[in-house]
């Protein structure tokens, strides 16, 4: 009875630090997006520079979970459980890897002045995939299938913000109102707001499986 009681406490702590790593990751996201429209560099090179303690919780989770895997005797619930908190460490460094990615283009964009119509749909994006991955841990704690099911298809309204997003940008540059450059770097964070959307629906599907036992594409 002890030993399921240290069990169960470590679990809670697996779940606990995943939370905590992804409110990181959330708050990250919108802030490299907000530094790179205020073109404030300082706040860009913090952002870049969380990204070692998020990469050190999403090893550090994975060899938590290993760990009890390889000590206990884990019941098939909970090894649903560990995988998914495996995975969704995974998947949070990723998102955060791509909040890096703009913070490093701020920065190799300088403090030059960005036209504001062509980052018009960036701050939207970041606060719809940050409240995305909000929900989905949301569901995680309280093993919401309903919830976990839903969030997926919210990515449309990401996708439909990035491909707006693109057209300025082609436009701007066939128009010789950005140089190449701008608007190369200004794509690949499009690009990223893009794919940080889609993982978070690599989320919910490992959510989903903790919950139901069965892994399955929600988009």
């Amino acid at each position: 009875m002890i030993v399921r009681e240290h069990f169960d406490r470590d679990l809670r702590h697996l779940q606990d630090e995943i939370l905590r790593m992804g409110s990181e990751v959330e708050e990250n996201l919108v802030t490299a997006v907000d530094a790179l429209r205020a073109r404030d560099l300082k706040r860009s090179q913090r952002v870049i520079e969380a990204d070692h303690w998020i990469n050190q919780r999403q090893l550090t989770l994975n060899m938590e979970a290993l760990t009890l895997i390889a000590t206990q005797q884990p019941t098939a619930k909970d090894l649903r459980l560990i995988a998914a908190v495996m995975n969704i460490a995974n998947e949070l460094e990723r998102i955060h890897d791509y909040a890096k990615g703009i913070g490093r283009i701020s920065l190799m964009m300088n403090s030059d002045p960005i036209p504001a119509e062509l980052m018009a749909e960036f701050p939207e994006m970041a606060a719809k995939t940050g409240s995305m991955l909000h929900r989905a841990l949301d569901a995680f704690i309280n093993r919401d299938e309903a919830l976990v099911r839903a969030i997926p298809a919210e990515d449309d309204i990401v996708d439909e913000l990035f491909n707006k997003a693109l057209k300025k940008m082609t436009e701007a540059f066939m128009h010789n109102l950005t140089s190449y450059e701008d608007i190369n770097r200004l794509g690949w964070a499009n690009h990223n707001l893009e794919r940080s959307a889609d993982r978070v629906g690599n989320i919910c599907e490992w959510v989903g499986y903790m919950i139901t036992g069965k892994f399955e594409e929600y988009v």
